[in-house]
């Protein structure tokens, strides 16, 4: 077994979400979630089939992002996972649909950060281990950022 690190190349000013899922009416079924989740979203999708032909499938309304997902997902090639890079929406707006899909099976990162995702390598083929989302800590949060914290989120209208 050899052990991989993928560094997910992602647009500008976007958002993006990794996961597996294991059927391919999956590509269509995150369309229907995305674009029902979210109104004037962007979004492009990539999903890897893991048998027959093998292919990188793709969905979207964003064709920039459409060919992002795509490239990403086959330098990732691990079947069965999707990748998804989104504009004028975020995860906290789609996650949840996402999840109830029916054929998705786990979210490895939901991120604007960049990236990493540890890859297994074995004759068979590739599978995702886990993922490095954005950097280390590099110190505990004070009263003064508690209070930062606390007034983003009310800012942008998360809280009340």
């Amino acid at each position: 077994m050899q052990l991989i690190s993928v560094k997910i190349i992602a647009p500008h000013d976007t958002n993006l979400i990794l996961g597996q899922t294991h059927f391919i009416k999956s590509a269509e079924d995150l369309y229907e979630a995305l674009i029902s989740s979210a109104p004037g979203i962007k979004f492009g999708l990539a999903f890897s089939e893991a048998s027959g032909k093998c292919l990188v499938r793709t969905e979207g309304n964003d064709d920039e992002l459409i060919k992002a997902a795509q490239e990403n997902a086959f330098e990732i090639g691990c079947g069965h996972s999707f990748i998804v890079f989104m504009r004028n929406g975020y995860p906290i707006n789609v996650l949840n649909a996402i999840k109830n899909v029916q054929e998705v099976c786990n979210i490895f990162c939901a991120s604007a950060n960049s990236v990493e995702v540890i890859i297994a390598q074995t004759e068979q083929g590739r599978g995702i281990l886990g993922v490095i989302d954005g950097e280390s800590p590099k110190g505990v949060e004070s009263a003064k950022d508690k209070e930062e914290r606390r007034s983003f989120l009310r800012t942008i209208g998360y809280k009340r």
